[in-house]
């Protein structure tokens, strides 16, 4: 068995529905006994520490999202389709519940994941030198699907003509944030939500080098030169920024305020192409940090400066690579999405009711506008009608879908849906946006939006009583591949214009598609 599969056991259960975030810890503390309990069933896959070893950390940050009473069912029953085992022939219930309250009891110092522990863990696979010079298929390169199948970790990669599976491969637990592609489509990263960074080459179908960047990780982005990869963590507080050629750390970045006193989750990571750079959005202090990836960066001054004049500059500039430029806020924002420029940043508020415009070329806020509720910004899309670029999200809380003008910053337009949903999506080449009503009584219903007009023209149920999200268009933007995000879930093609159904592949609670072209071209109709 080789160091990839033995890894793999990270795919058990506890973190099943887990992403990052802080819980409290359990009142009355933990039974008498839990450490010897967990030393002698749990540490060998999670490790002494509770950090994670082959297994996912177990800590209250990377288990947010698994109810208490859920904790012991898991210890209890297993998890399907992971390498987790039930204990209950083993373990008695109070053994059980004591366990279940120690892995949510927070640790008492917070967790450090060095340079030396993730170069330590990082496996190639397959040396540079071993991989084709061209696919091992005759499908088109840039019209793949990359399909991630959450009901049992598992990627499938789809030919978009033929709408048929060409590799499927187990993936880490909790693939998370998409997965990024280098500038040629050729490899793709993805990351999981207890820190793996995973490189897979689309030509040779394999993967070619892992790496555990985090302890709890938000996303990661790639650098427009393909040369770098930025993984942003919410555990420990920071980013990590690798080798894209072979995913070896080349710096890690507290995320710290600049006194140096305050520490932040890393909510965001994103590439800004044309500029060069990354920009990293801070859940807990008040700034936005843009880094460029280049070998020899602009200078980036951290104090006061009398004149920019060639040769008069008077400030000190930051030493090194990948200085960070530091834009303050007035308060954090938790997404954000570029205007097509990479000029303008329009980022969500915290208190969710209104969202921040933020121009990088000046460095700060230009504008507010009001969004109720909580619009997820980061799956934003774009268009032009009448002359006009318009920005569009949907909304986390409420049944809307938010139209913004990107010349004047102005909401145009409140859509009103069936229920608050998670992603827009649409082409170049459709006059129609799709959302999703994924957090409502009306979840197996998608929206069609004209796009001219700006209304609802249609309410589609590929799987009546089933959820139904994530639409992402094949290259050519003809056809709509729909998730149904069930355990027996499935992938539903549709003609993008008539709407009928082309045809469906049973599929693994599919989360999320992802068509190469479509990323790598930052088409208007999806996220980057």
């Amino acid at each position: 068995m080789n160091a990839r599969l033995r890894s793999l056991c990270l795919a058990a259960g506890l973190l099943a529905l887990a992403p990052a975030g802080h819980a409290q810890a359990p009142s009355g503390g933990t039974a008498p006994g839990a450490e010897r309990l967990f030393a002698e069933h749990c540490a060998q896959c999670h490790g002494t520490d509770r950090l994670g070893g082959t297994g996912p950390a177990l800590i209250p940050e990377t288990l947010a999202r698994l109810k208490p009473h859920d904790t012991a069912g898991v210890i209890a029953q297993g998890r399907l389709q992971t390498q987790m085992p039930g204990f209950a022939e083993r373990l008695t219930p109070p053994e059980i519940e004591a366990l279940a309250a120690y892995v949510r009891r927070p640790l008492e110092a917070a967790p450090h994941w060095s340079m030396d522990a993730i170069a330590a863990s990082r496996v190639v696979n397959r040396a540079a030198e071993t991989l084709p010079q061209r696919p091992v298929y005759a499908a088109d390169p840039l019209n793949l699907f990359i399909v991630v199948e959450a009901g049992d970790s598992h990627v499938t990669i789809l030919d978009g003509d033929r709408f048929e599976p060409i590799a499927r491969f187990p993936s880490r637990f909790a693939l998370h944030g998409g997965p990024k592609f280098t500038p040629d489509g050729r490899f793709v990263f993805f990351a999981s939500r207890d820190g793996w960074v995973t490189k897979y080459d689309l030509y040779a179908l394999d993967v070619v080098a892992e790496v555990r960047a985090g302890i709890n990780t938000r996303n990661l982005a790639v650098s427009a030169d393909g040369s770098v990869v930025m993984v942003g963590n919410y555990l420990p507080h920071g980013i990590v920024i690798l080798s894209a050629e072979d995913l070896t750390p080349i710096k890690v970045i507290e995320a710290k305020d600049r006194s140096g006193k305050a520490s932040s989750r890393v909510s965001a990571v994103y590439q800004a192409a044309p500029r060069n750079s990354f920009v990293v959005a801070l859940k807990d202090i008040p700034e936005l940090w843009e880094i460029s990836w280049l070998e020899k960066p602009p200078p980036v001054y951290s104090g006061l400066v009398h004149s920019y004049e060639s040769g008069m500059v008077e400030g000190l500039a930051e030493p090194g690579r990948f200085p960070i430029r530091r834009i303050a806020l007035s308060q954090p924002v938790d997404d954000f999405f570029f205007d097509p420029g990479y000029r303008n940043l329009l980022g969500s508020a915290r208190d969710g009711g209104k969202s921040v415009v933020v121009n990088l070329d000046v460095g700060r806020e230009i504008a507010t506008i009001a969004m109720p509720g909580l619009p997820h910004l980061g799956a934003g899309i774009t268009w032009m009608r009448d002359g006009r670029r318009l920005m569009a999200s949907p909304n986390l809380k409420e049944g809307v879908v938010s139209v913004i003008d990107t010349g004047s910053w102005t909401l145009v337009e409140r859509i009103p849906t069936l229920g608050p949903g998670f992603f827009l999506r649409s082409h170049e080449n459709t006059s129609f946006a799709w959302v999703d009503n994924g957090f409502s009584r009306a979840k197996d219903a998608l929206q069609i939006i004209d796009k001219r007009t700006l209304e609802v023209v249609r309410t589609l149920r590929p799987s009546p009583g089933q959820m139904a999200s994530h639409v992402e268009f094949s290259r050519d933007g003809r056809h709509a591949l729909v998730s149904i995000a069930e355990q027996d879930g499935a992938l539903v093609v549709l003609d993008s214009e008539s709407f009928a159904e082309i045809k469906r592949l049973p599929m693994r609670k599919p989360s999320g598609k992802y068509n190469v072209h479509n990323k790598i071209s930052r088409s208007e109709g999806t996220s980057h």
